[in-house]
């Protein structure tokens, strides 16, 4: 490994574990704003340090293992969370020259390393040896399966449009027009199914605090809470980027840097998690697995057959 990509894998990790905490605080803010009341607004300027704060708490709070729990793999969950979301944005091209790996099949990467993150969840969930964690954990388990798969005839959508599996090779793709423009069905299909890969409002069914205390992190406290809190919001970043690289044109805009166009794209579709958040009941758990088996499927199955269909009539 060369220095210029240890530096980069340095300087990923350092944004990374530096943003989630001040999209914890805007989401607090953007949630207080839009449903009318006080958001974090006494530690510091705006309430910036609150993010601060609560991560000194957490630091320094018991750190408690259940006498009933498996303590190795009950310690080891919520790293392998982190360190699997972490790992995709590897993969992930912010302009044409800043990228950590160029994989020529960074699609299947995506697609391999997105799906770990259950595991962890899974795993740390069964080790608490509480009902009420595992059953969080089994509904993320078959979450994953059912959401993946729809996500998965998203992405290769755009690997027939675009003819390849290079996630840079895509975005060069979309210099004219993003992929948005000729795949809305797919763009869709990718955003709702990245709702529920991240766990996130209304297809939270995983936490449920009013079904389940807080899921599958319902034994889990301190530090350990906290990881698994920041793969969370890492896992709406990942979500979002990956968004931007395969529908929205990456990098590509005028006037600005290529970067700073990759970053405003990200933020309006984090802002988009936010705002639906604020919005959006959660839906029952049959709800969920009856729109993912018997629509999203079924519209991406017929979205891959228009796509062929015109791909050979274009020639």
């Amino acid at each position: 490994m060369t220095l210029d990509v240890v530096l980069k894998v340095v300087g990923l990790i350092v944004v990374l574990i530096s943003v989630a905490p001040l999209l914890v605080w805007a989401e607090r803010r953007l949630l207080a704003g839009m449903q009318d009341r006080l958001g974090p607004n006494r530690v510091g300027p705006f309430g910036l340090l609150q993010s601060a704060a609560d991560g000194i708490k957490l630091l320094f709070k018991e750190d408690w293992i259940p006498p009933f729990a498996n303590k190795f793999i009950y310690l080891v969950a919520p790293t392998f969370v982190m360190i699997s979301v972490m790992l995709t944005f590897a993969i992930i091209p912010f302009t044409e020259t800043l990228w950590i790996s160029d994989f020529n099949v960074g699609v299947l990467v995506f697609l391999g390393l997105s799906s770990l993150a259950v595991y962890g969840i899974t795993l740390g969930a069964w080790a608490s040896n509480n009902k009420y964690s595992l059953l969080g954990g089994v509904r993320a388990a078959a979450q994953m399966v059912s959401y993946e798969l729809a996500m998965g005839l998203a992405v290769v959508a755009v690997v027939m449009h675009t003819g390849s599996f290079n996630l840079r090779e895509i975005v060069l793709a979309q210099q004219e027009a993003p992929l948005l423009v000729y795949q809305p069905v797919a763009f869709f299909i990718f955003l709702v199914a990245g709702f529920a890969e991240a766990n996130r409002l209304p297809f939270d069914l995983a936490e449920a605090e009013n079904e389940l205390i807080t899921g599958f992190n319902t034994e889990y406290s301190s530090m350990k809470f906290a990881l698994f809190f920041l793969g969370e919001y890492l896992g709406v970043m990942m979500i979002s980027s990956m968004t931007v690289v395969l529908f929205l044109g990456g990098w590509h805009g005028p006037w600005l840097p290529p970067l700073a166009w990759f970053v405003i794209k990200v933020a309006l579709l984090i802002f988009l998690f936010i705002w639906v958040r604020a919005s959006l009941p959660r839906v029952r758990y049959d709800q969920l697995m009856s729109f993912g088996w018997k629509f999203l499927i079924e519209i991406a199955l017929l979205n891959l057959l228009v796509t062929g269909a015109i791909g050979l009539w274009l020639g």
